[in-house]
């Protein structure tokens, strides 16, 4: 998944080494009224939503702001907000969350951009925007590119964003002045753009628009769909006369596009279930920006935010990403897929080190699993239960013969084990040709061992091992009635010349 997955769960450990970002843009505030909907108005044909509570956040680039602050990196917001009550909320949450208001400039002129929203259980009922349509006078451009340029002389940042919500904060003139400080400097400038015309954001590192954005700055793209590929061409075209050094086209269920000089490369939607798309952008240039903040490679930074916009689309409301969240769903990354958790045993021990960085308690059980039965379920599950993540051990066709004699086991190994990498109980399925599991229990040093209690604790191979370093052994109830030798006997009853002879 990643070209460099260790480097990538480094920078989740470290913060992303509490790198020091910039943002720049339109400031919001985002309030919500949340409720449940059970009747309809006798007023007007609209739903009654009895008010349950009500919550405040940051929108807009704060929101940006936010998602960077909550994955551990040193953020700076610069932009305007009203001389207002809504004002002095939002700066009330961005000093909570950590974030740096220096170069934030109130105006007189305009109120703190505001958007209301009633939500009746999962669903948006209805909007309020509270904003002023005027464009920044030059004397509020003025004191925004000091406070900046004030700000980047004393604590030069790793990466800017400007995040352009069409609000009037970034203007061509602001845009093309902070672009310009950033190659001066070198430093990496990415914009999350609005509107049709890109020309303002010329000779920025990158953009990250979405699919109607992108669409909408194409000269003659229209309403007019345009397959993946097209799409594409269309956007190395736009990369190529605005002298960017790459896009990253968010496309909503087909995920995100990287577009370079040298090629593009597309990765795939990870979000399960889609409640609110609010913020997701903001989520995408905000993870991104903190990847390359952190030195990953922009494949690997592009990764992560795709991951991280696959959480935010599963929640309702404007909700930014949390480091713990983006952590345990990287450290799972290729493991997720049933495929993906079978390994050999140099990864396995990897994984299980990136698991117990994230402070994860990690089971151990092992067994030849010969056609898999309720028993061997209900055991798993049962040791899944008792910690983070299950390893299970599993004993190869040679160690199995061993154990059980030539005419086992009755399915191959690498049948037995994509079987039990299915399980969602089971993390990660290791082979082992040793006739007990005692050296990759030494190997992978796991929290707990188990087994069934049809041992004592002191028959249990590596119990003494794990309790050396501090783990513990627990066995579990077995289920009565249930054993792969059983099935081989029934199975043997039933067939026609009673011997068993069809069972493969």
């Amino acid at each position: 998944m990643f070209d460099d997955r260790r480097q990538v769960l480094a920078a989740l450990a470290s913060g992303f080494s509490a790198r020091p970002v910039l943002v720049v843009g339109d400031l919001m505030l985002d309030q919500y009224h949340w409720g449940s909907v059970g009747r309809i108005s006798p007023e007007a044909p609209v739903p009654v939503v009895l008010l349950e509570k009500s919550t405040e956040s940051a929108g807009g680039a704060a929101n940006v702001a936010f998602n960077l602050a909550n994955l551990g990196l040193k953020v700076e917001l610069a932009g305007l907000v009203g001389d207002d009550v809504e004002g002095r909320r939002l700066g009330g949450i961005l000093t909570t969350a950590g974030v740096g208001s220096e170069a934030l400039v109130k105006s007189r002129l305009r109120p703190t951009i505001t958007k209301t929203r009633v939500i009746g259980g999962h669903q948006q009922m209805l909007r309020l925007d509270r904003e002023s349509l005027l464009t920044l006078s030059p004397g509020e451009e003025d004191s925004l590119l000091q406070a900046i340029a004030r700000l980047l002389e004393r604590r030069p940042p790793a990466v800017i964003v400007l995040s352009d919500y069409a609000k009037g904060v970034l203007s061509e003139r602001v845009c093309q002045r902070l672009i310009a400080l950033g190659r001066q400097l070198r430093i990496p400038v990415l914009v999350d753009p609005k509107g049709r015309d890109f020309e303002k954001y010329r000779h920025a590192t990158a953009l990250s628009p979405n699919r109607q954005e992108l669409l909408a700055a194409l000269p003659g793209a229209g309403e007019t769909p345009l397959s993946l590929e097209r799409l594409v061409a269309a956007g190395d075209a736009l990369r190529d006369r605005l002298g960017l050094d790459f896009l990253a086209v968010t496309l909503s269920e087909q995920g995100i596009a990287l577009i370079e000089a040298n090629g593009s490369r597309h990765l795939p939607a990870m979000a399960r279930e889609v409640f609110d798309v609010s913020g997701a952008g903001d989520t995408v240039i905000a993870t991104l920006a903190a990847g390359l903040a952190a030195g990953l490679s922009r494949m690997d930074a592009l990764h992560l935010a795709n991951l991280a916009a696959g959480i935010v689309v599963g929640k309702v409301g404007t909700t930014p990403i949390t480091l713990g969240e983006l952590a345990l769903l990287t450290a799972d990354g290729e493991s997720r897929e049933p495929g993906g958790k079978v390994v050999e045993r140099d990864l396995a021990r990897n994984r299980v080190e990136e698991w117990k960085g994230l402070g994860q308690r990690v089971v151990f059980t092992n067994g030849c699993f010969d056609l898999l039965h309720l028993g061997h379920v209900t055991c798993l599950e049962a040791a899944r239960n008792l910690g983070d993540r299950l390893v299970v051990g599993l004993n190869s066709d040679t160690s199995v013969k061993t154990l059980k004699g030539p005419t086992r086991p009755i399915q191959g190994e690498a049948d037995r084990a994509r079987i039990l990498a299915a399980l969602a109980a089971v993390d990660l399925v290791v082979l082992f040709s040793e006739s007990t599991p005692l050296t990759l229990i030494e190997e992978l040093r796991p929290d707990i061992l188990v087994k069934g209690n049809d041992y004592t604790e002191d028959q249990v191979v590596g119990g003494d091992r794990v309790k050396s370093w501090g783990g513990r052994v627990v066995l579990v109830p077995l289920l009565a009635g249930r054993s792969t030798t059983m099935l081989v006997d029934a199975a043997a009853v039933d067939s026609p010349t009673g011997s068993g002879s069809q069972i493969t």
